[in-house]
């Protein structure tokens, strides 16, 4: 959900980047809505209309139960793949779509996709995979100011935000900054950076380096504090229980 919403966000700054006049400008933005509009009906239509015949086969016996779980990630390997070749944005179509899917599948919703969810923890590893030994060519183009920059961003920009809008909650401080620690991350950043490249915008490869150092951080900061920090929680909740209780 939250990558989704990014994604329109993403495409209106590249368009505004690449619009030279007002005129430029209003058609990138034309092509944005484009898109965007475009992802929406093949993503909301391809997935309403893929559950009905899922469901029409289904009650019908004319396909086995496994045969739903790969219905269900070829849907969504379809549902980019139509947005695409229509020009528009496959990322919102695979976003809708799923949001959709969730809703009509209702409780079923679980066991629909645990195959895919399989799968897609695979494909997730041969991604950060891909991402090391692509990325160790960036990484001669890391700098004091990249590297610098990534540490801020894995920090200050990213933790400060988080623990802001939880103001309010009712969330304790030490949660708050847990949240803002670990989240939101994940291979989003990637997949905007490729975005950003295929722009040919002014820059592109700069950018593209300092996501790629701020990720290659995040691997390790976040995957070293990981156990430690969540052990932490975990063992203050259980003390401030005990207090509760005690008193």
């Amino acid at each position: 959900m939250n990558d989704g919403l990014c994604v329109p966000i993403l495409f209106v700054f590249i368009a505004l980047a690449e619009g030279s006049s007002v005129d430029g400008k209003l058609l990138a933005l034309t092509l944005v809505a484009e898109e965007l509009g475009i992802g929406l009906a093949v993503g909301l239509g391809g997935t309403w209309l893929a559950s009905r015949l899922m469901q029409h086969c289904w009650a019908r016996g004319w396909i086995p139960h496994i045969w739903t779980h790969i219905a269900t990630g070829a849907l969504a390997i379809s549902l980019f793949a139509i947005a695409q070749s229509l020009h528009g944005s496959g990322y919102i179509a695979a976003f809708s779509g799923g949001l959709l899917f969730g809703h009509l599948a209702g409780k079923n919703a679980e066991d629909m996709l645990e195959t895919t969810e399989a799968n897609a923890e695979t494909l997730s590893l041969l991604t950060w995979f891909l991402f090391g030994s692509v990325g160790i060519r960036f990484a001669e183009a890391f700098t004091l100011e990249i590297a610098l920059y990534s540490v801020l961003s894995l920090t200050v920009i990213r933790v400060l935000p988080i623990f802001l809008s939880l103001t309010g909650t009712g969330e304790k401080f030490r949660n708050r900054l847990f949240m803002g620690w670990f989240g939101p991350r994940g291979l989003a950043s990637l997949v905007f950076a490729i975005i950003v490249l295929n722009s040919e915008l002014p820059g592109s490869e700069f950018m593209a380096s300092v996501v790629t150092c701020t990720v290659f951080l995040s691997l390790i900061a976040h995957g070293i504090t990981a156990n430690p920090l969540a052990a932490w929680l975990a063992r203050a909740e259980t003390r401030q229980s005990a207090n509760n209780q005690n008193t």
